[in-house]
């Protein structure tokens, strides 16, 4: 079959994106009053931030950092993860998963997932175990809560500490309450393609008060005393540094849209979550096209609608984002296999069918906060006339 050629929309107002960040006046505000404040690196909006994100997560601790990358790296290092150990993560996650344990110089060992959810289990974690696990990253892949309770339960019986990448999962929710809260430490984005954003930046939350602490001290070189009780002092105590520590901070500019950020999350995952009840009722009877849903123990935030082409739909993927793409809707291609890039040929990794098939045969739809009913029913005429 041909694959056709993406036409480029006529004009910019035709084109749907696939994803753009809620953001608003009410954001423009709060970074000016950060502005005029003269206070814009980290400082009382970044600790006024991590104090909102914690009681939203239910946890006694959050860190804030530059990314979810920088957090990740944070989260192994105060987990006691060391060079040479082997650190398991999904292949079917966004690169940072893996290049994290690289960071601190460990071996990540991919393992498989489920079809359903495109989450790690018990089953595939088990596979991909070896002699130098120490640690277990998992991730709630685009939104959907991965089930924590018996890898919490099979973790604790290997002696492995959990990490939760929860970088989409915000608003996300586990056996009634919020994800992330079940795992030794977990870490959150804010990148704009996520929910809540601060235009980059990310956050680690954990109930470990030691961990917390340290968290603090490295994503600010390690330093002894805070840069907020130097600044704070009319004569600056003196600095110790008594480990090599990582540039990590976020700044106040970004802590203050992420305050606002924090209040519209509720309106954003329910929107989210209409906007994708609608595409699965439109495309419940089209055969082929399998639309991710929640999974018996949670609720998703949908931050990313991943569509599964299976072999009855007349197109397959690249045929499919052609198709959209003449009619100017953007999709992308889904979750990327971490196993099958050129940085990581040399990794660990068994047999990873499921991650495969989802990679070669996923596509994430457009889904935002403002996408308009006309423009989702332009996706859908597209997607139930593939032909057209």
């Amino acid at each position: 079959m041909t694959v056709p050629q993406i036409a480029q929309p006529t004009s910019a107002l035709e084109r749907i994106n696939v994803m753009q960040p809620w953001i608003g006046e009410e954001e423009s505000r709060a970074i000016s009053e950060v502005v005029a404040s003269g206070w814009v690196a980290q400082g009382p909006k970044t600790a006024a931030f991590e104090q909102a994100f914690a009681a939203r997560q239910g946890v006694a601790h959050a860190v804030a950092t530059s990314s979810c990358t920088t957090a990740l790296h944070l989260a192994l290092i105060v987990a006691g993860v060391k060079a040479g150990d082997d650190v398991i993560v999904p292949s079917f996650s966004f690169i940072a998963t893996a290049n994290a344990p690289t960071y601190v110089g460990a071996h990540p060992v991919f393992a498989d997932v489920e079809g359903a959810t495109g989450n790690v289990t018990v089953q595939t974690l088990d596979r991909a175990l070896t002699v130098a696990t120490t640690a277990v990253i998992v991730v709630d892949q685009g939104g959907v809560p991965v089930d924590l309770a018996p890898i919490r339960l099979w973790c604790d019986n290997h002696g492995l500490k959990l990490i939760e990448d929860a970088a989409c999962a915000a608003g996300s929710t586990y056996n009634g309450e919020p994800v992330g809260r079940g795992a030794d430490v977990s870490t959150w984005s804010f990148h704009p393609r996520k929910l809540l954003t601060t235009g980059e930046g990310g956050m680690l939350t954990t109930n470990n008060e030691t961990w917390a602490k340290r968290a603090r001290t490295l994503r600010e070189h390690a330093m002894g005393v805070s840069a907020a009780e130097r600044h704070s002092a009319l004569v600056a105590p003196a600095e110790c540094y008594a480990e090599v520590g990582y540039n990590f901070r976020m700044t106040d500019l970004q802590a203050a849209m992420g305050l606002v950020q924090l209040g519209k999350l509720d309106q954003m995952v329910a929107r989210r979550r209409r906007l994708t009840g609608t595409y699965r009722a439109a495309l419940a009877e089209v055969e082929g096209l399998r639309l991710v849903a929640d999974p018996v123990h949670g609720t998703s935030n949908f931050q990313s609608c991943w569509l599964e082409l299976l072999p009855e739909y007349p197109l397959d993927r690249e045929q499919l984002l052609a198709h959209l793409g003449a009619l100017g809707i953007s999709a992308r291609r889904g979750i990327m296999a971490a196993h099958l890039q050129p940085a990581y040929a040399h990794a660990n990794s068994g047999e990873l069918s499921v991650t495969e098939r989802l990679t070669l045969n996923t596509l994430i739809l457009p889904l935002y906060h403002q996408l308009t009913e006309e423009d989702q029913q332009r996706v859908i005429d597209a997607l139930v006339n593939p032909g057209s």
